[in-house]
């Protein structure tokens, strides 16, 4: 199976964890809950690193749980980890055998604090160092950029976070249609691949987002240099205006997820901002109207779906942008150069 068909698996995948998943997740949910924890503690690389920014932006305002990122140095190459009294210890990775995550996790076991895996790979060195495993079941990702994994990471961090939030059943409604959203966006293949190749000679471009939409901007961000050797770097909306809206010129290439919700009104005044002030090229992923006639490139999403779970199906045109990208390029989809499918760093 290659990189196409792994996108195209997703709502498959997201089916499967919801209809197999749902009861351990909940298991974890009131594991948590018996425990001191006062904040979530993530580590991760790369793409993982990506699904802890939604986790960090959902957690916070769907369970009331401040998330830190975790500096794996601090473990590894310094070896003076923090005090992780209080901390949910989470490590997120789609292979489970990077050695500094696994550090991580190792510590916050030794410090006695509570510690969980989510992993593709329930038998890796990560698992090993959980107290429990959640089970990706992404299935074999054959292609080195990863896809169907990132989004299987997003949709247990949202079923964890859904069971976390006993209050709400009704979340658990918004997270049996995700399959149904990402299908219909991934009926967008064939326009993306020719929406794609206006861009073939684009070597550098910006991806803005806000919210739980920074981790989509961040993620498309990273398939770009992955896959087509885009120099793309991300960025919040509100970080952007503080220093890096310099580099916009007429033309110059603006990727943004923009969808419905609390973040919206900001992403919606700076993308006026770049098209009409700056003359800049919009790429733009959103359920509005008015801001995908702003785009010279829109790519419209299905109405209504909720903003807490819209990363899960904003990606899946960037992902498909990103291939069909590359492939205008003329390289190779499967095996970018100097990267493999894992990567230890210590």
């Amino acid at each position: 199976m290659g990189l196409h068909a792994e996108i195209l698996e997703q709502p498959i995948v997201v089916r499967k964890l919801l209809k197999s998943q749902r009861t351990r997740v909940e298991d974890a949910a009131r594991y948590i809950q018996k425990q001191d924890v006062h904040y979530g503690f993530l580590a991760a690389r790369g793409t993982s690193e990506n699904a802890c920014k939604y986790a960090s932006h959902l957690w916070g305002a769907c369970n009331h749980l401040s998330v830190a990122l975790a500096t794996p140095s601090l473990f590894t190459l310094y070896d003076s980890p923090p005090q992780l009294k209080g901390a949910l210890v989470v490590g997120v990775s789609q292979s489970g055998k990077s050695p500094d995550i696994v550090k991580v996790l190792e510590e916050g076991q030794r410090q006695g604090a509570p510690v969980i895996a989510l992993t593709n790979n329930p038998s890796s060195p990560l698992a090993g160092a959980a107290n429990l495993v959640l089970d990706l079941m992404a299935g074999d990702e054959t292609a080195v950029a990863a896809t169907k994994t990132y989004t299987a990471e997003l949709m247990v961090i949202a079923m964890l976070s859904a069971a976390l939030d006993s209050g709400h059943p009704e979340r658990w409604d918004d997270l049996e249609q995700i399959p149904d959203w990402m299908e219909a966006v991934l009926k967008l293949d064939e326009s993306l691949a020719v929406q794609a190749q206006r861009y073939r000679e684009m070597e550098k471009c910006v991806a803005i987002g806000r919210g739980y939409n920074l981790a989509t901007v961040l993620e498309w961000s990273l398939k770009l240099k992955e896959l087509s050797y885009v120099v793309a770097d991300a960025y919040s909306a509100a970080n952007f205006q503080h220093g890096p809206l310099a580099l916009i010129q007429p033309g110059f290439p603006v990727l943004s997820a923009a969808i419905s919700g609390l973040a919206l009104g900001s992403l919606q005044e700076l993308l006026k901002k770049l098209r009409n002030q700056f003359q800049a090229d919009l790429v733009t992923i959103s359920d509005d109207p008015e801001i995908l006639n702003l785009a010279q490139t829109p790519i419209p999403l299905p109405a209504g779906i909720p903003e807490w779970v819209s990363p899960l199906i904003a990606i899946l045109p960037a992902q498909l942008f990103a291939y069909h990208l590359t492939r205008a390029k003329g390289y190779n989809t499967e095996t970018p150069r100097s990267i493999h499918k894992v990567t230890e760093t210590n």
